[in-house]
């Protein structure tokens, strides 16, 4: 069974779908523990790879070669990526997909920005023309085989949002997503117009998005829901928290707990893990 394949099943399962955002190999190891979906999120790999801002500076190459680095370490785990744009052009996106396809990617998140691109939670965003947008997403629909394609749209006009929601429900793409919806009763209005097409739904910390469960996801009828930064904030925060007490304490380290702390034999383990030969199916976990 193809990646694609596996990822539509779980989506088409009952329950809302978690993918857990990822941002490098160290942060997918950990994920891969607790669950067995990760969402390659644009946000953490412009600041894990290059330190910069989600606002266009990613390279095609660059991601395909992450998410190749995770097919390899987690061949079991469904992967989707975020591809921005498309890097603009239709004729790259097309590309892009196929590469993505070929080392195993399970699906996509093609948006509909145009330059400059921002966050979807960021103030500022401006979209493509409708027909401009559908027609790259023709051309990719018509390049994968069975990768998941999910079609987002960035509109943040109240009309445009349920025009381009209805609109984007009615091609071949998989998934729909709204990105950066303010409140509930938007999630409704949008889980209607797309009718029986499965919806996504993005959290991030500080976003313009209400916190949810999943419980409470799942009963608006929303089928996936991707967490772009738990990772990449925690480590944010756990990282400034470390060396502001490494400095606090004259440089002495701090001592390891041998049952509950992370020191060197601790993430050894982890990381072994990634080329152990008995990998094993990781359990479907919706919490």
């Amino acid at each position: 069974m193809t990646h694609g394949k596996k990822l539509r099943e779980r989506i088409a399962a009952p329950g809302t779908t978690p993918l857990i955002g990822v941002y490098d190999m160290y942060s997918a190891s950990i994920a891969a523990q607790h669950y067995d979906g990760m969402f390659v999120s644009g946000f953490g790999f412009a600041a894990s790879y290059y330190g910069l801002p989600d606002i266009g500076f990613i390279a095609w190459p660059d991601m395909v070669a992450f998410v190749q680095r995770l097919r390899g370490a987690f061949p079991h785990h469904h992967l989707l990526v975020d591809i921005d744009d498309g890097y603009v052009d239709p004729e790259v996106a097309c590309h892009v997909v196929e590469g993505l396809e070929r080392i195993g990617a399970s699906g996509v998140i093609l948006e509909d920005q145009k330059r400059p691109r921002r966050c979807g939670h960021a103030d500022g965003k401006q979209v493509l023309p409708l027909e401009e947008y559908l027609e790259k997403l023709e051309q990719v629909l018509a390049t994968r085989q069975d990768l998941v394609v999910v079609a987002r749209t960035d509109a943040t006009d109240e009309h445009d949002i349920l025009h381009r929601a209805e609109r984007l429900a009615a091609t071949d793409a998989d998934v729909v997503l709204v990105d950066g919806v303010r409140s509930v009763a938007w999630i409704r209005r949008i889980r209607e117009v797309v009718g029986g097409k499965p919806l996504l739904f993005n959290q991030i910390a500080g976003g313009k998005s209400p916190r949810l469960s999943l419980g409470e996801l799942t009963d608006l009828g929303v089928d996936v829901a991707i967490y772009s930064t738990p990772c990449l904030f925690a480590a944010h925060q756990a990282m400034d928290s470390a060396l502001t007490e490494l400095k606090a304490a004259d440089g002495r380290l701090a001592e390891v707990d041998a049952a509950s702390g992370v020191g060197v034999r601790a993430s050894t383990r982890l990381l072994e893990q990634n080329i152990a030969r008995d990998r094993q199916v990781p359990e479907s976990v919706g919490v």
